[in-house]
């Protein structure tokens, strides 16, 4: 351990063992603080003296050189005689501190700070909590007047609010608004001119759902610049409480930490230069939702609002080509077979055949390829011939026009209506060519997505070393890119992966629980809605345990195939036997061979022989398959086991 030196309060030098060193004098601390705010670089003994006295006394060459030496001594005291000190160095006719950045908290501070606005929130805001630890007091506390303390202290200073506000930005990011407001309003009360810390105030306390208090704090604000310092609030400030009027979903959406990056530049331009309402303003802001789209969580849920929004408004335009390209524009990865907004879905879909109804049989192929793969990918999870018709046709269309882009959509389509018992090989495949063709054209999105369908399908196939090498691939691209929803699926496949291993159910239950933490803030319900529940009743009969009786288990839309045998495990035979009969056709997704085992272990404890039947024979295609695998989050074993089970009870 070095020598570790602070500035952030008094001046102070901390030995190898954590106990302060004896400095001596205040001259000496001086003249170690002077060199610390020279930040490494030499300062000369003229310099030193300057900066020590007003009048410099006689003999001021040797004092600075004593203080030196003293220094050296308390600093390095198992230095041999006549070495040359490591830390204190001599340089031409002065001295500078030579040692590490994190030796020195000013130093560190600063190293800190810099890269915290480049960190993520959560990062960030414990790195900038642990550096505003550091601050014991005012920088070189000791030394108020110095001339030379001053400057660095002013400097640090401006750093330490600057680290306020990058700690509220990311509490902010985090959904921790309320611990930010304390921080805020001290800091401009302290420091009315900040406008920064203003609008952070007025935005942590509007996320605190305190909106009347959010408007008091921006006309404060204005009162506070006008009156005391003559000057009108910026842009952002008047653009703040335009937006807490309006309650403008930004004002929860947006990301507040981050760096001023060219990209907010240029959206700031963006919005002062292209009307919302324009084509240019209505295309490239299907661009942007496309982009948000893959980030997930809040970005995610506005993208799809405000994806139909900027379709409805093209419609209202009336041009069909303008309203074409906007709706084929979002072509963001699906690799989920249920729609997040079934409502929403059925709105795009309509507005899509309605605008190739427009553009007739002579509208531009790329155009209609990626309509017609918009009704497709939209029109998932449904038993829609017509959506795997319009799948099969843009795929066509693609592979003649030999676009790499649009032949990856296209299969995303299609890769979307091939849930049938045992079609798991055919998925290999199509996530094989996305793999291909994305990796050899730069389409990094849909390179994942090729990574995550071959994932489900090796796992499907009991190939769980193939899975993970696919799991493995799509997460290094991920962190590549910048991509957070991969790791959604990849959390998943690994429970389940240890589900289909054999492992301690109670591990198994605890790593489902754990994939399931991050699903309220992904921003997909489609995945969500039930999943854990499922999952959870899936290993307990993967351990031939009954479903349990909680009535509070929400099982969302699988609750039609779940709750008979809830029912059955709790005594009511009758109610579960009602509930057999009138059970729908199973969805064509991810868990359609899941819901056929949960309707076949229901026929199998209620001697229902038509059932089994029924069941036996949807499920009989994927025989030499792992049942739910293919979803990658959850299984129920081999399928031949349940065969086995259903051609008893079909046969008895």
């Amino acid at each position: 351990m070095t020598v570790v030196f602070e500035v952030l309060g008094p001046v102070r030098a901390v030995g190898p063992a954590g106990d302060p060193l004896d400095l001596k004098g205040p001259r000496h601390r001086e003249v170690l603080g002077r060199l610390v705010a020279a930040d490494g670089r030499v300062v000369t003994v003229d310099g030193l003296i300057d900066d020590l006295w007003a009048v410099p006394p006689a003999g001021a060459v040797g004092a600075v050189r004593t203080f030196v030496a003293t220094l050296r001594r308390a600093l390095e005291p198992d230095r041999a005689p006549r070495t040359p000190s490591r830390l204190l160095v001599s340089r031409g006719n002065g001295y500078a501190l030579r040692t590490s950045r994190d030796a020195v908290d000013a130093w560190r501070f600063e190293d800190t700070v810099e890269a915290a606005g480049q960190a993520p929130a959560r990062r960030a805001a414990d790195d900038l909590d642990r550096a505003l630890h550091w601050w014991q007091g005012p920088a070189y506390a000791e030394f108020p007047d110095a001339l030379w303390a001053r400057a660095a202290r002013r400097r640090l200073d401006e750093l330490r609010l600057h680290a306020v506000e990058l700690r509220a930005a990311a509490w902010l990011d985090l959904g921790r608004a309320a611990g930010a407001v304390p921080d805020l309003d001290a800091l401009v009360t302290e420091h009315p001119g900040r406008e920064r810390g203003w609008r952070l105030l007025a935005l942590a306390l509007y996320r605190d759902g305190r909106q009347g208090e959010s408007l008091a704090v921006l006309r404060r604000a204005r009162a506070t610049l006008v009156d005391r310092l003559g000057l009108d609030p910026g842009d952002d400030l008047r653009r703040l409480e335009v937006d807490v009027l309006n309650q403008a979903r930004r004002l929860t959406t947006a990301p507040v930490h981050g760096p001023d990056q060219p990209w907010a530049r240029a959206t700031a331009q963006y919005e002062r230069t292209v009307a919302a309402g324009s084509r240019t303003g209505l295309r490239s802001t299907v661009d942007l939702l496309r982009t948000l789209a893959v980030t997930g969580g809040e970005n995610l849920v506005a993208a799809r609002e405000q994806r139909l929004a900027a379709i409805l408004a093209a419609e209202r335009a009336g041009d069909p080509d303008l309203t074409a390209r906007i709706i084929g524009a979002y072509d963001v990865p699906a690799v989920w077979s249920r729609s997040d907004d079934p409502a929403q879905a059925r709105q795009v879909v309509d507005a899509a055949r309605r605008t190739l109804a427009a553009l007739g049989p002579g509208g531009p192929d790329p155009v209609r390829a990626r309509l017609l793969t918009t009704i497709a990918v939209e029109s998932r999870g449904t038993d829609d011939p017509a959506a795997r018709r319009a799948a099969g046709e843009a795929e066509r269309i693609a592979r003649d026009l030999g676009d790499p882009a649009l032949l990856v959509f296209a299969l995303n389509g299609v890769f979307l209506h091939t849930f049938e018992a045992g079609a798991a090989p055919r998925r290999d495949a199509i996530g094989a060519e996305i793999v291909d063709v994305a990796s050899r054209h730069g389409l990094t999105t849909y390179e994942i997505l090729g990574h995550l369908v071959r994932l489900q399908a090796r796992a499907a196939a009991a190939d769980l070393t193939g899975a993970d090498a696919h799991a493995a691939a799509a997460e290094q691209l991920a962190e590549r890119h910048e991509s957070p929803l991969v790791y959604v699926f990849t959390r998943w496949y690994r429970a389940m992966r240890a589900a289909a291993t054999g492992d301690d159910p109670r591990t198994v239950a605890a790593a489902y629980r754990d994939a399931a933490r991050p699903l309220p803030e992904a921003g997909m319900p489609g995945l969500e809605q039930g999943l854990l529940p499922l999952a959870l009743l899936t290993l307990r009969l993967l351990h031939d345990r009954p479903a349990p009786t909680d009535p509070g288990l929400d099982y969302g839309p699988y609750e039609p195939w779940v709750r008979p045998l809830v029912l059955l495990a709790g005594g009511d035979d009758a109610r579960a036997r009602a509930l057999l009969r009138a059970l729908p056709q199973p969805p064509p997704d991810h868990l359609l061979e899941v819901r056929w085992c949960l309707a076949g272990e229901a026929a199998v404890a209620t001697g229902d022989r038509d059932l089994a039947r029924r069941a036996h024979a949807a499920l009989e295609p994927a025989a030499g398959e792992h049942v739910g695998a293919g979803s990658g989050l959850l299984t129920l074993g081999p399928a031949a086991r349940w065969l086995d089970r259903l051609a008893r009870t079909a046969t008895a």
